[in-house]
């Protein structure tokens, strides 16, 4: 092979640098249609013509069909792989097309591979005999043919290209073109979570700026910032620069270390390892041989060949006999385009192309197209066989499949599910079907079925590198999707690590390249789940923020707590009053200029000197507090696997108003259950289920025949077969037992489940598969109770008797009417087996024909039969928060079935009107006077302690409202089972409201009927949101409860900020679903549950838990103590810092309105930190009722969310208090002792640290050993520390009587009158914690 260099689309090459030229034909001779049209001719005009001819000509197998044809020169190769049902008329009828070189157009054979005859074009299941062998020729021709370059990737083996340098930003905004397996000649975000709020260059400009944006921090930067200036400086510049670093640096830490902290558990996500199929060039040995020269042959086979009967062995031993040939004539098999192999990547390393490898339970981690899909059965078969889809789909079903007559053979007879035709069921053993779970997504609990498109679920994954997806802009709607998949043509220098130019690729369309459109149904979004026992090869197309869950989702935003911004309140008003304070000073002075100091200079050396009226340690108290509260959460054992992941906002949680929660895996498990079932004259429950499972055993227990050769009996509606246990029964027992009989057999046949046969740990292990959850808690009860769904294909299903193990009931499907939301119902029509029928093809004469039915009992109470107790039971069940079910069922004569089936495959093919006449069809033949078998109750159940949870948030003051993505009668059912909405409530429901005035109505009732529950769907909700949002959410947030249903993730976020805007009040949000996220984050405060399906909830929230349960101990017990304690440390912080303040305007006073510090360098900083921090501090384990009142009185929560613990009232208490206080320390100190000099400020200093720490104590409610070693260990340090402290104390004095009774009686003063008070207050009008405790 010759080498040469890169091959440019735009630069034609001459003949004589080929080195594999022989020949040179023109194009048009091949293909005149084609060649004549204008390379600039538009897909649309293409289209006709690809389906007139089948699709263009696929010039590939470049010398593959020389060199078939020297192997098989008698017959053509181009027979093999089809149905024998054609000879060498077609052959010619085909070449006499062009009448003026049909003559010159034949050919002895030619190679077509199995990818060549599976994909086609969509909605034909074979090309045409005549097509193929047109193909046959014009590919034999192109092994010789010399192609312009716009027509062909041919070339000899280029260099590797640098991907890197060919990419360029994919713009969002515009669709895409997603080459399959190899690289993109754009670039696409990378597929990482991240749920951090900063990056390393965003961090410290954000952190600053939020940080500074509080007037509390702006005035210390200030104030400190004023130390640089001489005339102002007063003491120490550390004083003032040092506590406004260490509160920089402790909030910008902890914000660090919980982004950080976001960062780790994002890279856990990030990290999960995907299995990826990597695509690489088949051996260079191979290709060269398989690029031997070969001379094209120019003759026509003649018709030697004798016809091949229709069987479909005979295509498979006819290629492995042609393989043969080539074989023993020393000639390498036709060549796959790329070998396959496996890698694994990390979720963050995909990119768009990846062709992913999925398995059962396992998260999709971008958005992906599917390809293909097979069970897990049919995986070890694919080697050694043609792909099984592919046989399936290019052949038509010749009669039904057999169903078991014996348990021996149900194994072999699960394969022929993927041996039918027509459409899709819910058989994720058909051909490319799987099962998806989205309720991470969207919230649905049914189960969603996806399909491989046929283009690709026929291709060998070999082949997967010629597709092309065409898919649209990136889109947050998770419900709708459009594209399309286009089948490359073969060529022959393929490198799958050099991107496709757009020039290659409308080249390639050129030249022959089928194309299949892409739905909804042909996608998974990510964190879906695969729920299907099945292998999934799927193509990602959107990664990282371009996937409709991040579409969805809203960006992290940093969150501020209620009491930051009512401390930050408060700030202002002491700003104010240090402002006014230091102009009263400097006014009652006057303002002429004193030694040539400025009035203005005085006001600003007052400012600082009042600095400490708005003390700085107040936020190093509160950050170092909500540390405290964090780890407290955390460490709780009630509460095991607890995190905090945002810890500014802990108080928060004893300030919510409003919980919004998601339905699916957080208020309920999504596993059902059946809990009930009524037949009309007794109900069954619980232990009374023993009873229906005698009944069975008793009318399913057939015994085996005598003879080996007959046949099994089997039972259908109408045998009177029954145990002989039952001879001495009752009539009424009989009777009971029939309709028992019947129910469950109608359960057990009326569905749409398929059973799957599973390994686990060695043992195998019969599942099921369905759309609906509700569906599989109905066949695995019938299974409990003894009649067990063994096979079900699209043509019939067999059910076994658990007590004998035998099949007893066969039944073959005649038509099934898929569940709808609008119909709420689902249908099926069947044929039961005796097991006495000559041969298994289908014969509509030969046994009992049924229609089931079953379906909610707002439908089905006017398609059943007249009764006395639907209605009353259905309600009852309700009540209980069970999903009803009404089964009913009708005999169809043969004649009526033939009737009906011929209406309705009329209806079928209407082009107007056809669901509709369809209906119709349905409900005169099918729907009418069924007969009424029961009633079942299925549960989804709760999660652990739900109901009482509910209740005592409920109890709290707290609203809740219910916002979910479900049904709205699964919505309901849950809201009624949880206690969410309390018996007896009226339940408003609006649904499916489109006019305005209708809304109106709605709006007048909500407010004449403040008490009901209001159950709305997404539809509703967003016209009343649009045209009265005022008006609407005014009315909703007066109501008890709210339930929404049909809820996108961003209808849950506007919600959430709705209520936010309107109310001003703190809201909760709770979610563990990816489609939770955005609510979260747009809550005041975000709860994450760790969901058993991933934990993008739980990483984005601010605080994660396991249980729901556990958010009750969250915020009644965790909310509460936050609160309550830093509401008390930040009044006392202002104390502490407003009595020195009032002590130093005292002194000012005395000294004739100097601006001269009072306490100065060490006794300002020694007085904030180390003589009254701790004790101070200490506060945070303060707790005024124990675990157990706080959670037996609720009540007690709704007191918080008032505010009254930090409120105005409270503060000019506080303010009072220090005004009283420092006023009688520093009055009393100058009276006693002097009014400037040293013995003045030990008595002053002195009593100002007892009275502090005295104060502490009277403030503590329940005392901790680590308060009283706090308390007494800073008394100890100080008295300590005097006699270090003789710059500022006379030492002499101290040690005298004289200062002892002084501190004393000054002391006493300060401190029995606010303590008094205390005591009247509490005896006169007692805080609501004592009461309880009966103090």
């Amino acid at each position: 092979m010759s080498s040469r260099p890169l091959h440019q689309p735009d630069a034609p090459e001459s003949p004589a640098d080929d080195s594999d030229s022989d020949l040179d034909l023109d194009i048009q001779e091949l293909d005149p249609i084609t060649t004549s049209t204008p390379p600039s001719s538009s897909r649309k005009d293409r289209k006709p013509r690809e389906e007139r001819r089948a699709g263009h000509i696929p010039l590939r197998n470049l010398r593959m069909g020389g060199l078939r044809s020297l192997a098989n020169r008698n017959r053509g190769y181009g027979d093999l792989g089809r149905r024998r049902d054609t000879d060498n008329e077609d052959l010619h009828g085909l070449l006499n097309d062009d009448p003026e070189e049909g003559s010159n157009r034949n050919s002895a054979g030619s190679f077509n591979s199995a990818e060549d005859d599976a994909p086609l074009l969509q909605g034909h299941r074979r090309r045409s005999s005549s097509l193929d062998a047109f193909n046959k020729v014009t590919t034999n021709l192109g092994a010789h043919l010399r192609l312009p370059n716009f027509m062909s990737n041919a070339g000899s083996q280029a260099p590797p290209v640098d991907a890197d340098n060919l990419e360029e930003e994919h713009d969002p905004a515009s669709s895409r073109t997603v080459s399959v397996g190899t690289s993109q000649a754009t670039r696409f975000p990378p597929n990482a979570v991240s749920n951090a709020k900063y990056t390393p260059i965003s961090f410290l400009p954000r952190t600053l700026y939020n940080e500074f944006s509080f007037f509390f921090n702006m005035y210390f930067l200030l104030v400190a910032l004023s130390q640089a200036i001489p005339a102002l400086r007063i003491g120490y510049l550390s004083t003032y620069i040092v506590p406004l670093a260490c509160v920089l640096a402790i909030t910008l830490g902890k914000e660090a270390y919980d982004d950080i902290d976001r960062r780790r558990r994002d890279n856990e996500a990030n990290s999960e390892g995907y299995t990826v199929l990597s695509f690489e060039k088949p051996p260079v040995g191979n290709a060269e041989r398989y690029h031997t020269k070969k001379k094209l042959k120019s003759q026509a086979v003649k018709g030697k060949s004798k016809r091949k009967a229709l069987v479909v062995p005979d295509r498979l031993s006819d290629i492995q006999e042609e393989e043969d040939r080539a074989e023993s004539s020393g000639l390498q098999p036709h060549q796959p385009t790329t070998v396959v192999r496996e890698v694994v990547k990390k979720s963050r390393d995909l990119k768009v192309g990846d062709v992913l490898k999925l398995g059962k339970d396992q998260r999709v981690p971008a958005d992906v197209v599917i390809l293909k899909s097979f069970t897990n059965e049919m995986v070890s078969a694919i080697p050694e066989q043609a792909d099984p889809a592919s046989e399936s789909l290019l052949v038509d079903p010749v009669s039904d499949p057999p169903i078991d007559q014996s348990a021996e053979t149900v194994a072999e007879e699960h394969e022929s599910t993927s041996k039918l035709g027509n459409t899709p069921s819910a058989d994720a053993g058909g051909v490319g079907e799987t099962f998806i779970r989205t309720d991470q997504l969207d919230g649905e609990t049914d189960w969603k079925l996806r399909l491989g498109s046929p283009l690709t679920q026929m291709l060998e994954p070999s082949e997967f590198v010629r597709l092309r997806v065409i898919a649209g802009k990136p889109d947050k709607k998770v419900n709708e999707f459009i594209g399309t998949v286009e089948l490359l043509p073969k060529s022959k220098g393929y490198d799958p690590h050099v991107p496709k130019t757009p020039v290659d690729e409308e080249a390639a369309i050129g030249s022959g390249a089928e194309s299949a459109p892409l739905t909804i149904d042909n996608t998974a979004w990510a964190n879906t789940i695969l729920a299907s026992n099945a292998t999934t090869l799927a193509v990602v197309v959107y990664t990282g923020s371009q996937t409709r869950s991040a579409l969805s989702t809203s960006q992290s935003r940093s969150k501020t707590g209620l009491l930051e911004y009512e401390i930050n309140s408060l700030t202002k008003i002491l700003c104010a009053l240090t402002l006014t304070l230091s102009i009263v000073l400097v006014a009652l002075e006057g303002f002429e200029h004193v030694e040539g100091i400025k009035w203005y200079v005085k006001i600003m050396r007052f400012l600082v000197l009042f600095s400490t009226i708005v003390p700085i340690s107040l936020r190093v108290n509160l950050d170092m507090g909500k540390t405290v509260y964090s780890w407290f959460i955390q460490r709780d054992h009630g509460i095991e696997g607890a995190v905090v992941r945002t810890s500014t906002i802990p108080e928060d949680l004893g300030r919510i108003e409003y919980l919004l929660s998601d339905k699916t895996g957080t208020l309920t498990q999504n596993e059902m259950e059946m809990k009930k079932i009524h037949v009309g004259t007794v109900s069954y429950a619980n232990e009374a289920m023993d009873e229906v499972a005698s009944y069975i055993k008793q009318g399913f227990s057939v015994p085996a025949p005598s003879d080996p050769n007959q046949p099994s009996i089997l039972i259908t509606p109408s045998s009177t077969f029954l145990a002989s246990t039952t001879a001495t029964a009752t009539r009424t027992r009989r009777e009971i037992g029939s309709r028992v009989r019947d129910v469950v057999l109608a359960l057990a046949i009326c569905h749409n489940v398929t059973p799957t046969i599973e390994e686990e740990n060695g043992k195998t292990i019969t599942s099921y598969q369905a759309s609906s959850p509700d569906e599989i808690a109905i066949v695995k009860w019938t299974e409990a109770v003894g009649l067990r769904l063994i096979h079900r294909d699209r043509k019939g299903m067999l059910l076994q008797s658990v007590d004998t193990g035998r099949p007893v009931v066969r039944a073959r499907i005649l038509e099934i009417f898929p569940f709808t939301s609008d119909g709420k119902r689902m249908g099926i029509i069947v044929q039961f087996l005796d097991g006495s029928e000559s041969s298994s093809v289908a014969n509509v004469d030969a046994g009992e024909i049924w229609f089931y039915q079953k379906g909610a009992d707002t439908v089905m109470s006017s398609i059943v039969a007249a009764n006395d107790w639907l209605d009353e039971e259905t309600a009852n069940m309700a009540r209980e928060g069970l999903r009803t079910l009404v089964v009913g069922r009708k005999k169809m004569s043969v004649q009526q079935y033939k009737e009906f089936s011929t209406h309705y495959k009329e209806a079928s093919i209407a082009i107007n009107n056809r669901d509709a006449g369809m209906a119709r069809v349905v409900s005169h033949y099918l729907e009418r006077d069924l007969e009424l078998l029961g009633v079942t109750g299925v549960e989804d159940k709760l999660q652990k302690d739900v109901k009482p949870s509910l209740e005592l948030l409920r109890n709290a003051g707290i609203k809740i409202w219910m916002l979910t993505g479900d049904k709205v009668e699964t919505a309901r059912c849950v809201a009624v089972s949880s206690k969410l909405v309390a018996r007896g409530q009226y339940i408003h429901t609006i649904a499916k409201l489109k006019r305005k005035d209708n809304a109106q109505d709605h709006l007048d009732f909500l407010r004449s009927k403040t008490d009901s529950c209001l159950l709305i769907d997404g539809e509703s909700l967003s016209l009343l949101l649009t045209h009265f949002r005022t008006e609407f959410i005014s009315l909703a947030v007066k109501l008890p409860a709210v339930v929404a249903c049909r809820c996108s993730p961003t209808q849950k976020a506007d919600v959430a900020l709705l209520i936010r805007e309107h109310t001003q009040k703190r809201i909760c949000c709770i979610g563990d679903g990816g489609n939770d996220v955005s609510m979260i984050q747009a809550a005041d405060v975000g709860v994450g549950i760790v969901g058993k399906e991933g934990r993008q909830a739980s990483l984005a929230a601010d605080f994660s838990i396991t249980q729901f349960c556990h958010l009750t101990k969250l915020l009644v017990w965790h909310g509460r103590n936050s609160y309550k304690r830093s509401a008390k440390l930040a009044q006392f912080v202002i104390h502490r810092g407003l009595i020195i303040s009032v002590c130093q305007t005292m002194y000012s006073i005395a000294i004739k309105f100097e601006p001269d510090g009072l306490y100065k360098d060490w006794l300002m900083v020694g007085y904030a930190t180390v003589y009254t921090m701790a004790p101070v501090f200490s506060l945070v384990l303060d707790k005024d009722v124990d675990e157990k009142l706080a959670n037996l009185y609720p009540e007690l929560y709704k007191e918080l969310t008032t505010g009254a613990s930090l409120s105005y009232r409270t503060f000019f208490v506080w303010v009072f208090v220090s005004i009283y206080q420092g006023g009688m320390i520093q009055g009393l100190s100058q009276i006693l002792t002097e009014i400037d000099g040293p013995k003045m400020v030990a008595v002053s200093f002195t009593v100002l640290v007892l009275n502090e720490l005295c104060m502490v104590a009277f403030e503590i409610t329940t005392w901790h050993p680590v308060m009283v070693f706090s308390l007494l260990g800073t008394l100890l340090l100080y008295l300590g520390s005097i006699p270090f402290l003789g710059r500022y104390f006379d030492l002499e004095f101290i040690v005298t009587w004289g200062f002892v009774w002084r501190v004393a009686a000054i002391g006493a003063i300060s401190l029995i009158p606010p303590y008094a008070g205390k005591l009247i207050r509490r005896a006169v009008k007692p805080p609501s914690y004592r009461k309880v405790q009966a103090i």
